[in-house]
């Protein structure tokens, strides 16, 4: 069959070419529809519990998507008149941000006092510039004994500020809503520099992070896609040697990536951090294909072939092998659908898509290309050639070492696996080289934190929240919370219950404490809410009927672990104190989502692996005609992504999202190598009778120096994706690369000598 397509793709070259171009203008010009997704719970599917939960949180209350304006003074005192002005100043300016329908700080902190039997509602201070001294030390002194602004909007040191804007945009164009809200507090915070040089403000949040998303997607595309070109050109033309194989090559990957991604445009896909790194991914697995139609197409024009015959017979002896691996490639890649991470679904897709339409360029337009140009080949054998020859004979000779050798050792290496862990921490998908990552780390070193864990506590009633019996159990859930040490804030309506019940009795500190008369607590709420000016409500903080409340604890940076740990303790508390109702036992928020979904993933991610790996050995099983060489397949392909979890154990030792969709993605691109090994083995075999340490030199010489060059310019690929500043692809990108290693050492090294201990018993 390939003899017969590759004299048809001769003869119908120049037809081939032109329609070639055509197809890939009309598919390409789909890449116009392509757009982002900023919103951070794309990575979260419909059914994901944790997101239900948050979301049903969200719908009840306020949202929380917000934009955090941090102030830090350089002469880190924030009760300067100064500062104070700044602050007041930014509080204005930040009502115009796109969307916002909240803003809070100091400046229009709702401070309540009593006079006599009335309640007085204001805003902690105006017209800084004039307030006298005492006046300042009295702002400190409310401030800095306030729980809801302590280590919420200033720092226990009042070295630091923030100003919050509460944002609820309509979600309807996430890839123009959020970078509309990034850009326009960018701009208001370089104003703020320019306006107050003594200030330094810093920008985190919600809507931060989703555009950081975008932004390091589209980072990775201007940078490291460049970068993967420059290399593949440069190590095709040393290996080729040849100015139109490198040029045909390096046509089908643009083309490649030109019709997939043209194709998601046309069907709607979106772009994320992780589907964004298909290009750099299809670039990388499209060089393959073409490098063994190359090799060998090169290999018979140096042993005297013409270019036509040459052409033939390396479309004789590849098509298969090459469509094999393309098969099994998109296989591995296609059970990512599998997994519990919508954008890992899409790259997967996407990936499978442009190895399919790879191939079909690497056997259609390749040759056609090739048929067209000139071009000439020294007759002579390359030092590849030879060095290739002397290690074939190299490895059939230490075969008995290398297979009892590397065996024990490679046993050795798998049992590390267990000293991962799972880990996962959104705010470190982003290394320091981004400045919302820089951002955040300070207001958390600093100010306040940006992982939280949030409550709807329901008293099971209309109105039932002013019930003291509900709001002691709400206290001492506060109280319990603060105590524990990687807590920086809990935001809770008792403590301004509390406050309000001190106030209507002249302030006396006696009375700071939760009301014990039903009718008095929702006459101060109702008192309370008639004095809040427009956009400072408590709708953040209780739902319409008045049955529920919404309880938010802010903590440092924690580890999935700990974060998923005081998870349970807190359910543990309100099952044992009787403040549970249907629903308020799970807390909820990005963080608890994102610990959530690599454990979540990697359940499906090994359902999805087992499967591809069932499909892709009855694939080979069918296609070599062997039941014997489809199991033994399955050695070399389950061995490298083994080892290099045990690797990673011992030098990491951190499994987090990105990680927990390797062994499936790698599966697919690991198996290429096996297959193009043994298929030239099973041809020796066959077609010439050759016995099994003579049918290993024959795949050696005749594929050996294709699958050094693909695992290199695989390997490097990937390597060249580790250096994302987005931690998903730069953690997937290193641990791949890692794998194809592993993947070359098991089919150079130990698969051969597996084959010729099994082949001496006849079994293959």
């Amino acid at each position: 069959m390939g003899e017969r397509l590759a004299k048809w793709v001769i003869r119908h070259r120049f037809l081939i070419v032109v329609l070639t171009v055509v197809v890939v203008m009309l598919t390409g010009s789909g890449a116009r529809f392509l757009r982002f997704d900023s919103d951070y719970r794309i990575w979260f599917s419909e059914e994901n519990p944790q997101l239900q939960a948050f979301e049903t949180i969200q719908n009840t209350y306020t949202k929380y998507d917000n934009l955090l304006f941090v102030v830090a003074p350089k002469d880190g005192d924030v009760f300067t008149r100064s500062t104070l002005s700044a602050v007041e100043w930014l509080t204005q300016e930040a009502w115009q941000v796109p969307y916002s329908i909240r803003v809070d700080s100091l400046s229009n902190f709702q401070h309540t006092r009593g006079v006599a039997d009335e309640l007085i509602v204001q805003n902690l201070y105006t017209d800084a510039y004039n307030l006298s001294d005492e006046e300042l030390v009295y702002i400190r002194e409310v401030a800095l004994s306030e729980p809801l602004l302590l280590n919420r909007l200033v720092s226990n040191r009042a070295h630091v500020t923030g100003v919050n804007v509460t944002v609820q945009a309509p979600g309807v164009r996430t890839d123009l809503e959020v970078p509309e809200v990034a850009e326009f507090g960018r701009a208001l915070a370089e104003r703020m520099r320019r306006k107050y040089p003594d200030i330094e403000v810093r920008l985190t949040g919600i809507i931060m992070m989703n555009n950081a998303f975008p932004e390091a997607s589209l980072h990775d595309i201007s940078t490291l896609i460049p970068v993967m070109f420059l290399f593949v050109i440069v190590v095709l033309a040393l290996m080729t040697r040849s100015i139109v194989g490198t040029l045909g090559t390096v046509l089908v990957i643009a083309f490649t990536v030109i019709m997939t991604m043209g194709l998601a445009g046309w069907t709607g896909i979106k772009l994320t951090g992780a589907s964004a790194s298909a290009p750099t991914i299809i670039l990388t697995l499209a060089v393959a294909d073409c490098v063994h139609i190359l090799v060998n197409f090169m290999h018979a024009m140096r042993a005297g072939s013409d270019k036509h015959p040459a052409l033939v017979e390396s479309l004789r002896i590849n098509l298969q092998p090459v469509f094999l691996t393309s098969i099994t490639t998109a296989v591995g890649f296609l059970s990512m659908n599998l997994g519990d991470v919508p954008p890992f679904r899409d790259m997967g897709n996407l990936v499978a898509l442009g190895v399919m339409l790879a191939f079909g360029l690497s056997v259609l337009f390749l040759p056609a290309f090739i048929a067209l140009m000139p071009i000439r080949v020294k007759q002579q054998q390359t030092q590849g050639d030879r060095a290739m020859r002397a290690f074939a004979e190299w490895v059939i000779g230490k075969r008995r070492f290398l297979l009892w050798g590397l065996g024990p050792t490679m046993l050795l290496l798998i049992a590390f696996i267990p000293l991962n862990e799972f880990n996962d921490e959104f705010v470190k998908y982003f290394d320091e080289s981004i400045q919302f990552r820089r951002d955040t780390d300070f207001t958390t070193q600093n100010l306040t934190g940006i992982y939280t864990i949030q409550y709807s506590l329901n008293s099971g009633e209309s109105s039932g929240i002013s019930d003291p019996d509900f709001l002691t159990k709400v206290e001492r859930f506060t109280q319990w919370f603060k105590k524990q040490p990687d807590v920086i804030h809990v935001n809770t309506i008792t403590d301004t219950l509390k406050r309000l019940n001190k106030n209507l009795h002249n302030d006396s500190p006696d009375w700071y404490r939760v009301p014990q008369r039903r009718d008095l607590a929702a006459q101060y709420l109702l008192l309370y809410e008639m004095s809040l000016p427009y956009g400072l409500d408590l709708n953040d903080q209780i739902n319409i009927d008045k049955s529920a409340i919404r309880f938010v604890v802010t903590t440092k940076s924690l580890s999935t672990r700990r974060t998923l740990e005081m998870v349970d303790q807190a359910r543990a508390w309100l099952l044992e104190n009787g403040l549970a109702r249907s629903g308020d036992v799970e807390g909820s928020s990005p963080n608890i989502m994102f610990a959530y979904i690599t454990g979540r993933n990697i359940k499906s991610m090994l359902v999805g692996t087992t499967a591809a790996l069932i499909l892709i050995s009855l694939i080979l099983i069918v296609a070599l005609r062997s039941v014997k060489l489809g199991l033994i397949s399955m050695v070399p392909n389950l061995l490298p992504a083994a080892l290099a979890f045990g690797l990673w154990g011992i030098v990491v030792g951190q499994v987090g999202l990105a990680i927990s969709v390797v062994s499936a993605m790698t599966l697919g691109i690991i198996v290429d190598d096996t297959v193009h090994f043994l298929t030239k083995y099973n041809r020796a075999r066959r077609e010439r009778g050759m016995q099994a340490a003579d049918a290993v030199r024959y795949a050696f010489s005749t594929v050996g120096m294709a699958l050094w060059v693909t695992s290199l310019v695989l390997a490097a690929g990937f390597l060249v994706l580790s250096q994302s500043a987005f931690q998903v692809n730069s953690g997937m990108g290193l641990l791949t690369a890692i794998v194809i290693a592993f993947a070359l050492v098991a089919d150079f090294l130990f698969l051969p000598p597996l084959l010729m201990k099994l082949g001496s018993k006849g079994l293959d």
